[in-house]
């Protein structure tokens, strides 16, 4: 096995050690932040790795074996199980981040705008891309989960801080995920997606961080707010 065969694996331990170094400075008890965000992490994981997989078996994504250690889980790469946690944990590091730290920017009724826009864009993109597989799942899981949460009114409170943690949290997803697809260790069928991208990066991945970090934050949120353990 050669080092390039553990780049996406060290590049995943290198941001979880970031994340929970961070984590633990932002709060004073990382035990019990964590036993709410856990829970979370496992249930985004175990959605979106079905997606993932799925999409892996009609071959709309193909992991390269040059960039893996040649592990896989259930037909899936070790790498990708590794990047669903890693990644929720790191996006939980901005939401604290922006909970804690930027309380002054407090601007839920604006944020509940932009949640309508996002959410009819969301609609859109779901309706005109029914031809696109990888595109439609993303968006479709997105309209239906986020309008879930706008329309429970719940969550409106936390608007300000997911919103700054995700304009955090995106700058490192964007740059790991532009490495992954630029090498190439991950390459898409375009032909199952809008075919725009950013720097090697299809733009459906905005959506799909959208939504990982949105379904992340509700149900910490939610355990927490309750202390169901």
């Amino acid at each position: 096995m050669e080092f390039q065969n553990l780049g996406y694996a060290v590049a995943l331990l290198v941001l979880l050690a970031i994340a929970l170094a961070t984590i633990s400075k932002l709060t004073r008890d990382l035990l019990f932040e964590l036993k709410y965000m856990l829970p979370a992490v496992i249930f985004t994981t175990a959605i979106l790795v079905m997606i993932n997989t799925r999409l892996t078996e009609l071959q709309i994504l193909v992991f390269n074996p040059v960039y893996l250690t040649g592990t896989n889980f259930l037909s899936y790469p070790l790498e990708e199980w590794l990047f669903l946690p890693v990644v929720s944990l790191l996006s939980f590091t901005a939401y604290i981040l922006a909970k804690k730290r930027l309380t002054n920017f407090e601007k839920p009724n604006l944020f509940l705008v932009v949640s309508l826009v996002i959410l009819l864009i969301s609609g859109l993109i779901t309706w005109f891309s029914r031809q696109k597989l990888y595109t439609f799942s993303i968006f479709m899981l997105l309209t239906i989960y986020f309008g879930y949460t706008i329309f429970r009114n719940r969550f409106k409170h936390h608007l300000t801080s997911f919103y700054l943690g995700f304009a955090i949290a995106v700058i490192p997803f964007f740059v790991l995920k532009s490495i992954l697809f630029s090498l190439p260790a991950i390459i898409p069928d375009t032909n199952f997606m809008l075919g725009i991208s950013l720097i090697n990066m299809p733009v459906e991945e905005f959506g799909y961080f959208f939504l990982l970090l949105l379904i992340n934050t509700t149900i910490y949120e939610y355990l927490r707010e309750r202390r169901l353990f």
